[in-house]
């Protein structure tokens, strides 16, 4: 059996398939995303998940032929690699694994492995595309100054517009009033309570509260539209600098698919298609072919040698998943 996981700013999701593509377990345990908790937090997160799907197949740790892991910020911090290479070993109890950025998981799904380019938006933003074995990533700078178009940055651009239309300096639009219910706000500046006191800034939370925007933007909030049309915009512009730095020539096709929750959005989607077509007559959109955490597995095989066949890659193409994390 073959392990995919693939780490994420929310959730962690992990799913073991079999060599002919059957789904033999699947879950869903907490973020992998250590920056803000300490990176003990890894090997204690992929114990639970790990411990899941073998008990759910009826297997140990030991019997996992071999696994992918995606993690969240591999590779930002090189000090933390040794210690990110290790954890793996200590819930496996084997080396038959390798680890890389979740950004892998999102490529080796959405595009089947094949050479292009796929941008996550999900809590956080970025790309990671290939072209004749040469891999390049653009993005995930963090949310603090960068992650455009991501899930968070639309909540931060929500929030903003939400401090405006309250003070007068917006007409107020249906995001007002979409935020005050979420929330279950007293007053406007009850916000900053809730935000910056309850939550701590926390960067779920807030990422969550993307969903807001884009209720509001289908009640016709003019700015949160403004908000989803732009985010589009910066994802696509995150395609073009990585199709730039990967040398594709200007006549030449270039797969482009995606992964992560904002593309739920059907504004969002329609904005990056809309900007992708204006910056390069050569993009071809596709939709993703697997979840992330399935093309995880998915390169797990083919780094243990054993890629599955057409057969098994069709089988796992009609299986129900686990949805992106």
């Amino acid at each position: 059996m073959f392990l995919g996981v693939d780490g994420g700013g929310t959730k962690t999701a992990l799913c073991l398939i079999t060599r002919d593509g059957r789904v033999a377990a699947q879950a869903h345990v907490a973020s992998s995303y250590y920056f803000s908790e300490g990176i003990g937090l890894v090997e204690r997160v992929l114990r639970d998940g790990v411990g899941q799907v073998c008990a759910d197949a009826g297997i140990s740790p030991r019997d996992i032929h071999h696994a992918f892991f995606g993690l969240p910020s591999y590779g930002e911090s090189s000090g933390d690699l040794p210690a990110l290479d290790a954890a793996p070993r200590a819930v496996l109890e084997h080396n038959r694994y390798a680890c890389d950025n979740d950004m892998v998981c999102g490529w080796a799904g959405s595009l089947g492995g094949v050479d292009g380019i796929n941008v996550i938006g999900g809590t956080g933003s970025m790309t990671y595309g290939e072209r004749a074995g040469r891999g390049a990533r653009v993005g995930g700078w963090g949310e603090l100054f960068s992650d455009e178009g991501s899930a968070y940055w639309v909540a931060v651009q929500g929030l903003n517009v939400f401090t405006r239309m309250s003070d007068g300096r917006l007409p107020e639009g249906p995001l007002l009033e979409v935020l005050r219910r979420h929330l279950g706000l007293g007053s406007d500046l009850d916000l900053v309570d809730v935000v910056l006191n309850r939550w701590q800034g926390g960067r779920s939370e807030i990422a969550g509260l993307a969903r807001q925007v884009v209720e509001a933007a289908g009640l016709g909030d003019g700015h949160a539209v403004a908000v989803l049309d732009e985010a589009g915009r910066e994802l696509a512009l995150l395609v073009d600098a990585t199709r730039q730095r990967l040398g594709f020539t200007a006549d030449e096709a270039v797969p482009v698919s995606y992964s992560g929750g904002i593309f739920g959005a059907g504004a969002v989607l329609g904005a990056f298609g809309r900007e992708l077509h204006a910056l390069h007559g050569g993009y071809e959109l596709r939709q993703p072919l697997y979840p992330p955490v399935v093309g995880a597995a998915i390169y797990a095989a083919k780094l243990a040698g054993s890629p599955l066949d057409d057969v098994a890659l069709d089988r796992l193409r009609a299986t129900p998943t686990p949805v992106d994390a």
